[in-house]
């Protein structure tokens, strides 16, 4: 259920239709909003009555919320969610663009990558210090030096740092240099995690399992939200179809499926999405025309010698050229970089 204030009520009211929830046993969830505040609620069972809230002063409204994904619906909210990360935006008519290799490797090709993006225009500069890979025998990442080296390029750049979180021993390390921590798609569902992102001090971007319906994907988004961590968003990477000509199948089709479903930013990543670097662009192009909050996009300034993704990261040179197509389909549909 969701109880709606009115426009003017005071905290008062608020803590007071908080506490009514709280008295049945049940979990408040206040929801700011631009005009008033809506209060979502979880744990219950079996419907409730619009009456017990109804009734208590500066409520304007109590609804039955239809779907599973309580918290991250448009029904509970529906102006779009925006993130401040630490003064640049996550969702909102500016795109978050986010680049940088798949792994960090070493100083040289982190600062060198990051400073070529930050001259073309991304905000974020992603990398993995944690990989989890197929295979045991693949380069696994640098652990905490790879983080220090990201670190290094933010106080050089002024990036914000997106890095992906392997599992619960290692959230508190990652999250205390990370700006932004993104959940790979095969930790999805990883229930465990996803419940301590949910009280992570941090913004969590959930990527699509590579097998995951979208419901299954709002319910995980779901879970971090339900933990106190209003922060999320959405990536779509790729699914596993029956294709084999490309690493995985862009579904862009999620794309305005969950702007309609949902309040969260939702992002593309066109480099995971098709694997392949001289298609990158085109889907990179296409996610922004279908309506994505921003893009990730991986960077190498030597994608050859890669020790993860070389065929899919576009150089310095192909990622600035890719910035200058993406700023005309951006105000073509009404945004900005």
């Amino acid at each position: 259920m969701l109880v709606v204030m009115k426009p003017h009520a005071t905290p008062e009211q608020v803590e007071a239709v908080v506490e009514r929830i709280r008295t049945l046993g049940l979990t408040p969830h206040p929801i700011p909003g631009t005009q008033r505040i809506a209060i979502g609620i979880t744990g219950n069972q079996g419907g409730l009555e619009p009456d017990l809230f109804t009734t208590l002063p500066g409520v304007a409204d109590a609804l039955r919320v239809s779907q599973p994904f309580k918290l991250v619906s448009r029904e509970v909210k529906e102006e779009d969610t925006i993130i401040d990360v630490g003064g640049t935006s996550l969702g909102g008519r500016e795109l978050a663009i986010m680049a940088g290799p798949c792994s960090v490797e070493s100083r040289e090709q982190v600062l060198e990558t990051a400073h070529a993006v930050k001259r073309a225009g991304a905000r974020f500069l992603r990398g993995g210090a944690y990989k989890p890979r197929t295979s045991p025998y693949d380069f696994q990442g640098l652990a905490e030096e790879g983080l220090k080296l990201l670190a290094l390029a933010r106080e050089q750049t002024g990036l914000k740092i997106v890095t992906e979180v392997m599992d619960v021993e290692t959230l508190p390390m990652v999250a205390d240099y990370a700006d932004v921590l993104q959940l790979g798609a095969r930790n999805m569902q990883n229930f465990s995690l996803l419940k301590q992102l949910g009280l992570a001090r941090r913004p969590v971007i959930v990527k699509r399992g590579p097998s995951a319906t979208i419901k299954e994907w709002l319910m995980a988004a779901e879970y971090v939200v339900s933990r106190g961590n209003y922060r999320v968003a959405l990536c779509e990477r790729g699914i596993r179809t029956f294709e084999n000509m490309t690493r995985n199948t862009l579904d862009l089709n999620a794309v305005p499926v969950l702007k309609a479903l949902t309040h969260l930013p939702v992002l593309v990543d066109p480099s995971h999405g098709i694997g392949l670097r001289a298609h990158v662009a085109a889907m990179a192009r296409a996610g922004v025309a279908a309506g994505a909050d921003g893009i990730l996009v991986e960077v190498h300034p030597h994608p050859e010698g890669a020790l993860s993704d070389g065929a899919q990261s576009l150089t310095p040179p192909e990622f600035e050229a890719l910035m200058r197509e993406v700023r005309g389909i951006a105000q073509a549909v009404g945004r900005s970089i």
